[in-house]
């Protein structure tokens, strides 16, 4: 067989031609219905079954996700009554608008306790902060160190909430001393009736 009898092959008489050309022209049928069958069928079967893998991997996931959660939900029950019960207990710990005054005074008399010299003791203003309303009080006093510090431990032992912020200590002009000046603030659970 030579390229010339491939030129001569008339499709009609096929049949007649030879082995070599029968071959060929099977081949090319042959290859031609395959490449036809992948491209219409096979080709988007392979995307589908990648969309799918694709899926069942996002759906284990999410699957094993929610079942750690499950797993955990006893314990999770448990931590939220825990951190209600601590909620109420520092809820009970802020004052309410009737006893600020009363906390003012223990603020008060633990520095005049400790030994130091009150020379600013100024309430502010209320704050509101979404819950609660902030009650801070400027503060200026003077002595020492270990006073500082006792007055500190005092106003942390206090039965209701109070924090110091802003705590500048520095010595006095004549040096026998300290200033101390913060803002302690005391904090008030915002209720139905503060509107």
């Amino acid at each position: 067989m030579n390229l010339q009898d491939l030129n001569n092959i008339d499709l009609k008489t096929i049949g007649t031609a030879p082995a070599a050309v029968k071959g060929i022209a099977i081949a090319i049928v042959v290859i031609a219905i395959l490449g036809v069958g992948y491209w219409f069928v096979i080709k988007d079967q392979l995307e589908q079954l990648d969309r799918v893998q694709a899926q069942e991997t996002q759906l284990r996931q999410t699957f094993e996700t929610r079942q750690r959660r499950a797993a955990n939900l006893q314990a999770y029950k448990d931590q939220l009554e825990e951190m209600q019960r601590t909620f109420g207990t520092m809820l009970r710990q802020l004052p309410s608008r009737t006893e600020i005054p009363s906390l003012l005074v223990d603020i008060s008399q633990t520095a005049l306790a400790s030994g130091l010299e009150i020379d600013l003791f100024r309430p502010q203003a209320e704050q509101r902060r979404g819950f609660y309303a902030e009650a801070p009080i400027q503060l200026r006093m003077h002595g020492s160190y270990e006073q500082m510090a006792e007055f500190t431990s005092g106003v942390a032992s206090l039965p209701r909430i109070v924090t110091l912020h802003d705590v500048v200590i520095r010595p006095t002009q004549d040096g026998t001393r300290l200033t101390m000046e913060a803002t302690a603030k005391t904090y008030r659970y915002l209720d139905e009736t503060d509107g």
